[in-house]
């Protein structure tokens, strides 16, 4: 994935995605496929057009900041920055293993390109309203962008930063939330209903876009426009399918924890890939 990345190669780059988190969670045995299928899309622009970053050089002073809040989407995570030139592909094949430095919540321990170990819900958009706000009274031209899930929408601590970083006007600042509508247990408006979603950012003092998550032209266009407002922080809510890509995966809450077999795996693959 490049920063000139056609529609088309988008597209491919969330198949690549997709097709990795399937391989490494059905090898791993573990967990949450759907979160990943869901977000593939987001990641691929993000890192394919979006973020200024430099995979030679990870901690580059003036690189965007990219926090994956919604951690339990490991999978992607690490597939993203392999795909994007961070560390070689093959390091994949260690996800979730004993002695392996990528663990199955994103951890940023001896794995280039991630910004900040997640998975506990509800930290990363507070560490990241921080960077914005260091960013910006330091006069640094570099961004924070914040991938959350809907779920984690449910944590108090997320409202608290929504509040602080509408406060402090960081328009450094861009969230983008996977609302696939699942969360671990149950559907989002049975759990804890968010809506009127984009009310309530807007309401805190944010600008707000609605766009489909799985277009990733209608993606890119929302990522090249912010911030929406000066003095604003953005919030695009990405609506999505959790397992997307994959027929008998798509918006089915058993996907969350479930792993796919080995024979499922198969099948899978084929759909991801003729997609």
């Amino acid at each position: 994935m490049n920063s000139r990345a056609t529609d088309d190669e988008l597209r491919s780059a969330a198949r690549k995605l997709r097709s990795h988190s399937l391989r490494m969670i059905s090898q791993a045995k573990t967990s949450h496929i759907g979160s990943c299928l869901s977000v593939a899309d987001i990641l691929a622009v993000l890192y394919g057009r979006i973020l200024r970053v430099d995979p030679l050089r990870p901690d580059w002073p003036d690189r965007d900041r990219l926090i994956m809040s919604k951690g339990h989407a490991a999978a992607i995570t690490y597939a993203a920055v392999a795909e994007a030139g961070f560390m070689p592909a093959d390091r994949l094949e260690g996800y979730a293993r004993n002695g392996s430095q990528m663990y199955g919540h994103v951890t940023h321990v001896g794995v280039p390109g991630i910004e900040f170990s997640s998975g506990s819900l509800g930290h990363g958009l507070p560490v990241g309203a921080g960077m914005a706000l260091a960013g910006k009274r330091a006069g640094a031209k570099w961004r924070v962008f914040v991938v959350m899930s809907d779920g984690e929408c449910d944590e108090g601590s997320n409202w608290e930063a929504i509040l602080f970083a509408g406060h402090h006007q960081l328009d450094n600042l861009v969230i983008v939330i996977d609302y696939n509508k699942i969360q671990s247990l149950d559907a989002v408006d049975k759990t804890l209903r968010l809506e009127p979603f984009a009310d309530k950012f807007r309401a805190f003092g944010w600008s707000t876009r609605e766009v489909d998550g799985h277009d990733v032209a209608a993606l890119s266009k929302a990522f090249e426009l912010v911030p929406f407002e000066k003095g604003r922080p953005t919030a695009i809510i990405a609506h999505t399918i959790k397992g997307k890509g994959v027929s008998w995966m798509e918006g089915k809450v058993l996907w969350h924890y479930r792993a796919p077999t080995p024979e499922e795996l198969v099948t899978a693959l084929a759909e991801v890939e003729a997609s």
